[in-house]
């Protein structure tokens, strides 16, 4: 079950507000009258919460709203460039700003690029489709009117086959990254933006091969583990209003639940590139 942080937080400040705000215009004065004439009235407890309480929720709910906001890579669809256990931290303005909970666009500020790592609403692939609305980080590497292919691990853009040429072989580390250790990696060159991608196998699964037009307003969207990822290839296009924002740095990785795993230091501060 996904947990909506922005409507519990769109909740918890609208309430925290509204019992300060009626206590300011209702019982405040009359209680400082009193504690004037001597007796000992104190503030209520639920109101001295609200009071502390609501510029701490509200800072919080602006600033993961409008700026940045943080997530953690949870699978492996996405390395070497991102690791199982990542933190990130994603640029919530980078394609225009949005209201909290409604997601809706108030200011156009502009759009995704080839190569972009996005963070998107997965969109679905119907009704009884429980994942629908999970979040999912994938590349961009299809704009809306671009006709994609994808054939015997070849990634063609428009007809022309996107760059790349092998690196050399993958050693992972961390209990999920040794998973991949033995991988082919390819730099990737995505409209003169490089990125590393994995391959385990000369030949991709049939079931990712095709051919695509990208329809207006939707993108779409790859992992960089291209064998190890379900993405456009799968379950369709990521509509615009499913956006969320770009990733741009990660801030801290460890394993396992609460951290209980190790942590790697050298991975603070990347770039997502």
């Amino acid at each position: 079950m996904k947990i909506d942080l922005a409507l519990i937080l769109t909740s918890l400040a609208a309430l925290t507000g509204l019992i300060w705000l009626i206590d300011r215009l209702f019982f405040a004065r009359s209680r400082k009258l009193m504690q004037a004439e001597g007796e000992d009235v104190q503030e209520p407890v639920v109101v001295d919460y609200a009071r502390q309480l609501f510029p701490i929720i509200l800072i919080v709910l602006l600033l993961r709203s409008f700026l940045a906001e943080p997530f953690r890579i949870p699978s492996s669809s996405m390395m070497p460039t991102l690791l199982v256990g990542d933190f990130i931290l994603v640029n919530k303005f980078a394609y225009g700003i949005r209201l909290p909970v409604v997601n809706t666009k108030v200011i156009e500020v502009g759009a995704p690029s080839r190569g972009d790592v996005v963070v998107f609403r997965y969109p679905g692939m119907g009704p009884d489709d429980d994942r629908a609305g999970a979040d999912y980080i994938k590349r961009i590497v299809g704009l809306p009117g671009d006709h994609i292919a994808f054939r015997d691990q070849v990634l063609y853009v428009n007809g022309e086959p996107v760059p790349k040429q092998a690196d050399g072989y993958y050693v992972g580390a961390g209990r999920e990254g040794r998973k991949m250790t033995g991988a082919t990696r390819f730099r990737v060159d995505l409209d003169g933006r490089e990125h590393l991608t994995l391959e385990t196998s000369p030949f991709s699964s049939p079931r990712a091969e095709g051919e695509w037009e990208v329809p207006a307003g939707h993108y779409f969207a790859m992992g960089d583990n291209r064998d190890r990822s379900e993405d456009s290839r799968y379950w369709g296009f990521v509509p615009e209003e499913n956006l969320v924002g770009k990733a741009f740095a990660v801030w801290l990785n460890c394993e396992g639940w609460f951290c209980s795993g190790a942590f790697d230091y050298t991975r603070i501060g990347d770039t997502i590139r």
